[in-house]
């Protein structure tokens, strides 16, 4: 009688036990080209040599015969366009600075966008963005922007300014200027990574563990078990939903940090 209750548990104890959930191993699969060398090809690179090369002909057939009374397809891309121009580099820089920075802006914004995206793309199914390398160059781009606009607009008054915040009392500059150093010039480009990075890599592992769960559940789960995996089902079409979302958003705020940075660069207290 015992050994009759006790069954049922035990077999869905050893199905659990079966599954296996995602593993940071997957950001890092094996080599597929050049192995060993500098310019070793994985699947992370294919996905983002695709990401980049959907991204050129997007634009390049999008813009190659600009009408008057736009396309459909035409106006999708001004509208993407007018979004980094008007909404980010003209509010945040003005129309002059806005003008300057305008193409990295648009550049930014757009890699970030299309490398998250194919995090939801079938075959793909991971973010460009969820490795380091991506992230840490696009914070280096813009660092290294945010460095040039402030030493080209007035070296002096941006270097003085980001050490020595004026209408801070001189002996309290002992705490201070470390602390601006931190913040200003390390934990920028620092937070711009970690941010993209870990949002990415988060949406991902949930997505795998939703659908892997589902599938398992459905082709492995014993009896009634099987119907937990509509579940599982719906919260990983929900999540396919807010990860496309999480990826626009992460462009834009990626983006719209960087013009805010070069904005305090630029601002006419320096």
């Amino acid at each position: 009688m015992l050994t009759a209750l006790t069954h049922p548990v035990q077999t869905t104890l050893v199905a659990a036990t079966a599954f296996q959930g995602p593993s940071i191993d997957e950001f890092f699969p094996p080599a597929l080209l050049l192995k060993g060398t500098p310019f070793e090809v994985n699947r992370v690179t294919l996905i983002r040599l695709a990401a980049t090369l959907a991204l050129c002909l997007i634009f390049g057939l999008g813009t190659r015969r600009l009408k008057l009374i736009p396309t459909r397809f035409q106006s999708l891309i001004e509208m993407g366009l007018d979004l980094v121009r008007v909404n980010i580099a003209q509010e945040i820089l003005g129309k002059k600075d806005g003008s300057r920075f305008l193409a990295l802006l648009t550049t930014i914004f757009f890699v970030v966008l299309f490398f998250n995206l194919t995090s939801v793309i079938p075959g793909f199914q991971l973010a460009g963005t969820s490795v380091i390398g991506v992230p840490l160059i696009l914070a280096a781009v813009s660092y290294l922007a945010f460095i040039y606009a402030g030493l080209r607009n007035n070296a002096i008054g941006f270097t003085r300014n980001s050490l020595f915040p004026p209408g801070v009392p001189w002996p309290l500059y002992i705490i201070v200027t470390p602390i601006e150093i931190v913040s200003t010039f390390i934990l920028r480009p620092v937070t711009l990574v970690l941010r993209l990075l870990m949002n990415m890599i988060v949406g991902h592992l949930l997505l795998v563990l939703f659908f892997s769960g589902t599938t398992f559940l459905f082709l492995e789960g014993p009896g009634l078990l099987k119907i937990l995996g509509v579940g599982t089902f719906v919260f990983g079409f929900a999540f396919t939903l807010m990860e496309i979302l999480v990826g626009v958003l992460q462009a834009y705020i990626f983006c719209l940090l960087t013009a805010v940075y070069i904005q305090l660069a630029v601002a006419d207290d320096h």
